[in-house]
């Protein structure tokens, strides 16, 4: 009996399951048959409706000839009179119409519904005759949709308002003659319809900005019912001030920004809180008007409603980012939200306090983190795992701290998306921070140990391979890496053989250890494990540290991209000559895009490969007749603007550097629409020392394009004299044309040119940055004869603090700080930079700068480098 009763219970809760989960689509396409039967059971084929509906939405794939059959079948359910039915048919109307072939031919049923009596059909079956009608068939409904929109019937003029928003997309210009319906629709007592009616608006209107100007200065000056309708006016608004502070027209007392501000005060909570919301993220806004917005976020953070909670402290997050003091004041109502029983809320609690909080409260909050992390998802566990990155870089003291909370989320369950985010913090910690790097090195031993992610594996690999050799204990991390020769696939086999000779050639104590090593795994049954222990203990065998240093420890490689294309253009010409890999330019660290703004989504987008700069312009310069005689690309640098932006001829140089050479990339476009341009050049204007060896003009400069003219100029040989300022002149011969076809009115011209304002050749523009992993230990290197050093001392009277200093600095000299000296702590009254780069021609520079505050900030600087009159030119630079 009582198994009975267990039974019964079970059966009870099984149906509150999913119905539709083991459905088919062959079965269900079946049972259309039904919808031939006379008379039409109403209730069955609703029923199978609703299935068709689910599989559609559920991803399930129709073919034309089975969304044909379906709709057809569909089309006889019209002859039945009932309401539920009939607005099934129209959903499944709107599902099917872009598989279905002839679906135009329910025009009529549903043209006769939209002017029918029966206000239950009016609505949907304006929704679906627009789904059907294209831009040729809308003129025959065009009356009934301007009737629509205007009726007195809200949902039928929500209806139509919105299909016709939906039309726009094909029709647009049929649709722009709906406008003053849609402004009649805006007058409406409803909430909805004057909504739709203004997005309506806004869409005809968008094109011209005049007429979008006028429409939101008149609707800010009277009240709208809609808190919806006001939101999204809210919205047209900052946009158009976005739109005049990029153009410079902004006033300082702007009507728009007024209304926004009134909008803090209105009767709705979703109002007040868009209007925060838009106060914080404009630029414009001062300190006074942004404390406005944050108190009123602030109060709603004690709200009942967990959504409104929810919104206040992730836009609270987001002002963290960029003014933490104006959320200070917040803390204390945050400290209470951490205890929420919305997981969401508290977690964004926590990581907005993160990176508002003082040094001292980080380890509170770590714990109380740590007291419900297990229990949310792994979206928000990346949001809490950004809020501790950004702490790493503006606590670094605080690395065990942080350190030990990451390796404990290390060793929970979680995806590979979560476990990279974990090891790309400890990696940015291990690198930014000397100090961490035995116990981050430690952690992530251990999680390769148990590492169910190939790619995971190798990365941490690599980092062990880069890091371990100029550890305190390098030995300590051979057993970790040989054990994943033994234990792993090929691919992370293959990664740890190369972090074993890295181990190698850079530990000559350890080199016969690690021979052994090699010599087992040249006995792999995976073709590139064996490859790679045969070629490391080659040259590991020869006991040449130049030999190592080349070709295993320096980690300096070509661009991949540009090598593929290099080769795939050697093979394609007479290959008469051998390939010269030197024309490949050298592989620069791209540095990720990082989006401050704590976004929470289900399925993250695909990552776009990201480019450098380099790989960018090389194949526009490798069209450039006998480029490849300088050699490889050593740096592009950031466009430069020669001309105002409001003059006849606007130019831009962008200056690449090779290492004897520079090419000057000029830019132009001709603004001129009855004009057309013909062999435009730029000519220079050379100091001592400065050769050119070939100027490629622009052929032809039609209106409104932009084509590019190249100077190539060879370095002096002396380098110091490398820094000049060089005079440039635009020259052109301009023919009259005819606006409208741009073609010339005849085949003469005339000679013309234009002055461009000066080019200078700094520094920074002769360095590539290349960060040091770990700069101390190549700054101890750098004590030997090969190397040589210079030092001065300077007063720095332009700048007034330690941050600003430091921002100088890298900035004049192009260099790549590391270990996070780039950050000057608060209340600090000396610090120390340490950077480095390249100079062409591949003279590595490294720099210490000593900084101290006194009367003004006083600089000794401390320059090693492979040459000395780069080293001389980086010191003299700086005086």
């Amino acid at each position: 009996m009582w198994r009975t009763k267990r039974g019964g219970r079970s059966r009870r809760r099984d149906a509150g399951g999913n119905p539709w989960q083991n459905l088919e689509k062959t079965s269900v396409l079946q049972e259309t048959r039904m919808f031939n039967e006379t008379p039409v059971n109403a209730r069955k084929c609703t029923h199978i409706l609703t299935k068709i509906l689910y599989l559609l939405n559920q991803g399930e794939v129709l073919g034309t000839r089975e969304a044909t059959e379906c709709f057809f079948a569909m089309t006889k359910l019209f002859q039945s009179k009932d309401v539920v039915m009939r607005r099934m048919v129209y959903l499944g109307i709107k599902e099917l119409s872009p598989i279905a072939d002839d679906v135009i031919i329910v025009t009529s049923s549903l043209t006769k519904d939209m002017t029918g009596k029966e206000d239950l059909y009016r609505a949907p079956a304006i929704r679906a005759l627009c789904s059907i009608t294209d831009s040729t068939m809308l003129q025959a409904v065009e009356r009934y949709m301007k009737q629509c929109i205007v009726d007195r019937n809200a949902p039928v003029s929500s209806g139509a308002l919105v299909s016709s928003l939906h039309l726009a997309s094909t029709a647009g210009e049929v649709v722009k003659r709906w406008a003053n319906e849609a402004q009649e629709a805006l007058n409406s007592d409803n909430i909805m319809v004057q909504y739709h009616g203004l997005g309506l608006l806004y869409h005809i209107r968008k094109a011209d900005r005049l007429a979008v100007t006028k429409l939101v200065n008149k609707l800010t000056r009277q009240h709208l019912r809609s808190p919806y309708a006001t939101c999204f006016l809210i919205r047209i608004a900052c946009k158009i001030m976005e739109e005049e502070d990029a153009s410079g027209n902004a006033t300082e007392d702007s009507p728009l920004f007024n209304f926004v501000e009134c909008c803090l005060r209105n009767k709705s909570e979703m109002v007040v809180y868009e209007a925060a919301h838009a106060v914080v993220n404009l630029k414009r806004t001062n300190p006074r008007e942004l404390s406005t917005a944050v108190s009123i976020l602030q109060l709603f953070c004690g709200s009942s409603k967990a959504t409104l909670r929810f919104a206040a402290v992730r836009t609270m997050n987001k002002v963290a980012m960029l003014h933490p003091p104006a959320v200070n004041v917040c803390n204390l109502d945050l400290e209470g939200l951490i205890a929420d029983s919305n997981r969401s809320v508290a977690t964004l609690a926590i990581t907005t306090l993160l990176k508002t909080g003082a040094e001292s409260s980080v380890e509170r909050l770590m714990k109380q983190i740590a007291t419900f992390v297990a229990e949310i998802s792994d979206e928000f566990k990346l949001v809490v795992v950004q809020a501790i990155r950004s702490l790493c870089t503006k606590f670094p003291r605080k690395h065990a701290v942080t350190m030990n909370f990451l390796s404990g989320m290390l060793r929970e369950e979680g995806g590979l998306e979560y476990k990279t985010s974990i090891v790309d913090t400890i990696i940015l910690i291990i690198e930014e921070n000397p100090d961490a790097k035995e116990a981050g090195l430690g952690h992530l031993c251990e999680f390769i140990e148990d590492c169910e992610h190939t790619s995971l594996a190798v990365r941490i690999l690599h980092l062990l391979g880069k890091e371990g050799p100029y550890s305190k204990c390098p030995s300590r991390y051979i057993r970790f890496i040989y054990n994943r020769v033994i234990l792993e696939n090929a691919t992370v086999r293959a990664a740890a053989v190369a972090a074993i000779a890295q181990f190698g050639a850079c530990c000559p104590d350890l080199l016969p250890n690690v021979l052994v090593l090699l010599n087992r795994c040249e006995m792999d049954c995976d073709d590139e494990v064996r490859d790679r222990a045969t070629y490391y203990y080659s040259i590991l065998s020869r006991s040449n540290p130049d030999l190592n240093k080349r070709f295993i420890a320096d980690h300096e490689i070509v661009s991949l991209p540009l090598l593929e294309k290099s080769l795939n253009d050697h093979l394609k010409g007479p290959l008469t000559e051998r390939f010269d890999l030197s024309i490949v330019p050298k592989s620069q660290v791209v540095q990720p895009e990082v989006n401050e703004e704590v976004i929470i989504i289900n399925k993250a987008a695909p990552k776009i490969a990201r480019v450098n700069r380099e790989e960018v312009n090389t194949e526009k310069l490798l069209a450039i007749p006998g480029i490849h005689h300088v050699g490889a690309l050593h740096k592009s640098c950031a466009p430069v603007q020669l001309t105002e932006s409001e003059t006849e001829y606007t130019v831009s140089c962008i200056k690449h550097c090779f290492a004897n050479h520079i090419v000057f990339q000029f830019d132009c476009v001709n603004t001129l629409s009855d004009q057309l341009l013909e062999n435009v050049r730029v000519d220079l204007e050379l100091p001592d020392g400065f050769v050119s060896r070939a100027v490629i003009p622009c052929a032809k400069l039609p209106y409104g394009d932009k084509e590019s003219s190249y100077v190539i100029v060879q370095f002096p040989e002396d380098v110091p004299s490398s820094i000049a300022t060089l005079g440039a002149t635009l020259r052109f011969l301009v023919k009259d044309c005819d606006p409208a076809t741009g073609q010339p009115d005849s085949d003469e011209g005339y000679n013309d040119e234009y002055i461009l304002e000066d080019i200078e050749i700094t520094v920074a523009d002769q360095i590539q940055k290349s960060k040091k992993q770990n700069f101390l230990a190549a700054w101890e290197n750098a004590d030997t004869e090969e190397w040589v050093e210079a030092e001065d001392t300077f007063e720095l009277s332009s700048v007034n603090s330690l941050q600003d200093a430091v921002n100088t600095i890298l900035k004049f000299l192009g260099l790549a700080p590391a270990n996070l000296s780039e950050n000057v702590s608060d209340g600090a009254h000396t610090h120390t930079l340490l950077c480095s780069g390249t100079f062409r021609g591949g003279v590595e520079v490294l720099v210490r700068s000593k900084l101290a505050v006194a009367d003004g900030v006083t600089m000794q600087l401390t320059v090693r480098s492979t040459d000395m009159d780069v080293a001389e030119l980086i010191t003299s630079a700086v005086g």
